[in-house]
Formats: structure tokens, C-alpha cells, sequence
């Protein structure tokens, strides 16, 4: 077996089950004989409103998806902005996107396509704060190491879409969410921050955040989240017609990659698809793992499965995500077992800030390392984990996906 070419058939088995042509469709309702407009922002939001103008035709409305993420839309204007931290493209948009809602009357039927990277694509600050605000804080919070959950209770309180602000903003219409899940447990709530759905995100909470993980504020910041409102809550009247469905999730995506290796005559062990925590250390308890496994007799191969959203606390000046990062810190733990085999990607194609997937890591791996001078200690010490992959040439591209599930990983252990 090519350990490496199967894992990474296993991953785009993955990414192709969350392809928004493929499951968006069962969840769009026979189109209204009245006004529709679609909206919507995230990583897979432009394929998704490609997905919907498959099924009805041209339609009016706006999503704004990533630079580079764009698909041909009949009706359904494309904007493009940055990610992970937003720029004045992203502020335009949701200008005009809020504009747009602004016309809706209670006849009218909303479609919201959101999927993650919503939260730095739709930016529209609240009064006092400005878009060099909010590219500060999106950097200090990326930098933290706090989980998503906390970083998008912070995100909240400076935003006029999120937390469910989005959704007040197209009351009375009704209005359909249709989610593609990127966060662990798929709460509707985190994903790209909520801009549909209530919250229960308050400033009290998203303050004790700042303090625990130590992200730098300046005063004025301070002073915005302190005196933001109450949380939108479910009983709120202007979320009266507002219904949210998740069309996929990371499980979905691990089932399919699953039944791929099963079939391959593979026992699958599930170690879960809501996984958080810091990298390297998940790293390391899964690569105890694998070890503890191929220590004991197999009579076939065994591949650990996971999901779910994992972070990098910064500590160097390197380039790399939390999926190399995964991948690099258990190289280093297997250091070279000959029957063990991983791959660590983004389901969205981009791992971190770096237009790279994430990352295989196999028996050759330190060798070639060692081979090239170059140290997967120091990678690892400066967040340099690209760069390490690139250089062993052990990188996964993919390009856009126009998905996103969050990470995929996977563990092959060999007879």
C-alpha cells in the first residue's frame, strides 16, 4: 500500500462529502412564488450560493467568500475579502449586505449560506470601534491560543452581525439559515460567530476571555466590549420566522472517509470529531497512541480518525497551522516508526494563515529532515511547520476546496 496516497484519498473523500453541491440541495425548499434573497459569508459561501442558483436559478442576493473563492453566480453578486483577519473589502460588503436586508419587507423569504471564515469576512464594527480595531484584535486572538468558542464571544460584542445581529437585521422577513459547521459540537452559535442565530455571548464573559488568555487590549477596545449589550436570546421577537439547518459537518465528513477505509478491508477507530486543544500536545497523546497499538499484534491495519478544530499558541515567528503543527509534533513522537503513517489538513484548504492544506508525515520524514540539515525541533519551537513540510516535501496543496468542515486527521498503523 502507498500509505501516503491513501490517506490522502481518504481526505478528499472527506472534503468531497461536504461539497455544498452536493449537500446543500436536499435542504433547499421548493423556491417561493415572492421575493427571495440570499445572503451569506464564509470560506464555502460562494459555492454554496452556487449550489442554490443550480436548484432555482438566478437569484438576488450577496455572500462574500475569501479572496480566491469566488464561483460564477447568474444573479448572486460575489464579494471577495481577507481572511483570517478582515480589510476594507469585507467592511464594503457588509455595508451593502445590510443595505440589502434593509429593503426586506415580511413577504420576502432569506436564504443565509454561512459556513466558517464568516467571522473575519462579514466585519461590520459597531459605533467606536474601526476596521484597524478589529484587525488588531482578530491578530491578538489568533496569536492567544484561545479555542474558536472564546474567540467568537469576543468577536460579538464589537460586531453588528454577529450573534445573531444578522438576523434581527432581516426581520420581518423569514428567513432559512443553511450551515455548513466548522467548529467542534456544531453549535449553530459558533459558527462564523452566529450571525443568524441567538446567542448567549455576554461582554462580562468575553472580558474574563481577554484576561485569561492575556490578549492585549487598548482602553477605547476595552471600554466597547464592556458596555456592549445583552446577547440576542432565542425569545427574541425579530428571530420569530428564523430557522437555521446544518447542511455538513466534520462528522459527516469523517463518516465518509470511514467507509472508504472500511472497505479497504481497514478497522477505523473513531477517536472523535469535536477534538480542541493545543496542537502539539493533541499531537503527542495520539501519536502515544498509535505507538501503543502497533506495539500489540494486528491481524490489519488500524486508522485513528479525528476532527474537530485545534490551536497554536505562538511562540516563534515561523510559518505554519494547526495542522502542521499536529503533524510535525507527532513526527517527532514516532520518530520514524516504520509502520506508522499521518496526514493532518484543512478540510478549507488553508491551514492557519498559509495557502497549504496541512501536511503527511510518514517513516521517511525525519530522515529526509536530517538528510537536508534541517531540524524538526527548531520548526516546531518557532511555529515553523510549513516550512519544515515544504523542504521534506511532505505538503499537502489542494488549492480551494470552496468547503470547510475543519481538520481531518488521520493515523495509519501497519501490520
Amino acid at each position: 500500500m502507498d500509505a501516503k496516497a491513501f490517506l490522502t484519498d481518504l481526505f478528499h473523500a472527506a472534503v468531497a462529502r461536504a461539497d455544498p453541491m452536493l449537500c446543500l440541495p436536499p435542504h433547499l425548499p421548493p423556491r417561493p412564488a415572492g421575493r427571495l434573497v440570499v445572503i451569506g459569508a464564509g470560506k464555502a459561501s460562494a459555492r454554496m450560493a452556487e449550489a442554490v442558483e443550480a436548484a432555482y436559478g438566478p437569484c438576488e442576493g450577496l455572500v462574500i467568500t475569501r479572496y480566491g473563492y469566488a464561483r460564477p453566480c447568474a444573479g448572486i453578486e460575489i464579494a471577495e475579502a481577507a481572511h483570517p483577519v478582515p480589510d476594507q473589502a469585507g467592511v464594503d460588503a457588509a455595508q451593502r449586505l445590510l443595505a440589502l436586508c434593509a429593503t426586506l419587507g415580511p413577504e420576502d423569504q432569506v436564504i443565509a449560506l454561512i459556513s466558517g471564515g464568516g467571522s473575519s469576512l462579514l466585519c461590520a464594527p459597531v459605533d467606536g470601534v474601526t476596521l484597524a480595531d478589529k484587525q488588531a484584535l482578530n491578530a491578538a486572538l489568533l496569536a492567544s491560543g484561545m479555542p474558536i468558542s472564546g474567540m467568537n464571544v469576543v468577536r460579538k460584542q464589537v460586531s453588528a452581525v454577529k450573534g445573531g445581529k444578522l438576523a434581527a437585521a432581516c426581520a420581518p422577513a423569514r428567513l432559512l439559515s443553511l450551515v455548513l459547521s466548522d467548529v467542534p459540537g456544531d453549535d449553530l452559535s459558533e459558527i462564523a460567530s452566529g450571525p443568524t442565530v441567538a446567542s448567549r455571548a455576554t461582554a462580562k464573559e468575553a472580558l474574563a476571555l481577554i484576561d485569561h488568555w492575556r490578549v492585549a487590549l487598548p482602553d477605547h477596545l476595552r471600554a466597547v466590549i464592556a458596555a456592549a449589550p445583552p446577547p440576542i436570546a432565542k425569545d427574541d421577537a425579530r428571530l420569530a420566522n428564523a430557522t437555521a439547518v446544518i447542511v455538513a459537518a466534520p462528522s459527516h465528513s469523517l463518516q465518509a472517509a470511514a467507509a472508504q477505509a472500511q472497505a479497504a478491508g481497514i478497522e477505523v477507530r473513531m477517536l472523535g470529531d469535536a477534538l480542541e486543544g493545543e496542537a502539539r500536545d493533541l499531537a503527542q497523546s495520539h501519536a502515544a497512541l498509535a505507538l501503543q497499538i502497533a506495539g500489540a499484534p494486528l491481524t490489519c491495519p488500524v486508522l485513528l480518525l479525528s476532527g474537530g478544530e485545534c490551536t497554536v499558541t505562538r511562540q516563534g515567528n515561523g510559518i505554519g497551522g494547526p495542522n502542521a503543527e499536529y503533524a510535525l509534533a507527532a513526527a517527532i513522537a514516532l520518530q520514524g516508526h516504520p509502520r506508522i503513517h499521518l496526514i493532518a489538513c484543512d478540510t478549507d484548504g488553508v491551514d492557519g494563515a498559509a495557502e497549504v492544506a496541512g501536511a503527511y508525515a510518514g517513516p521517511q520524514t525525519l530522515e529526509r529532515a536530517k538528510g537536508l540539515n534541517v531540524s524538526p525541533q527548531d520548526a516546531l519551537g518557532c511555529n515553523d511547520a510549513h516550512r519544515f513540510f515544504a523542504s521534506v516535501g511532505d505538503q499537502v496543496v489542494t488549492g480551494p476546496t470552496l468547503t470547510n468542515v475543519n481538520d481531518f486527521r488521520a493515523i495509519l498503523i501497519m501490520p
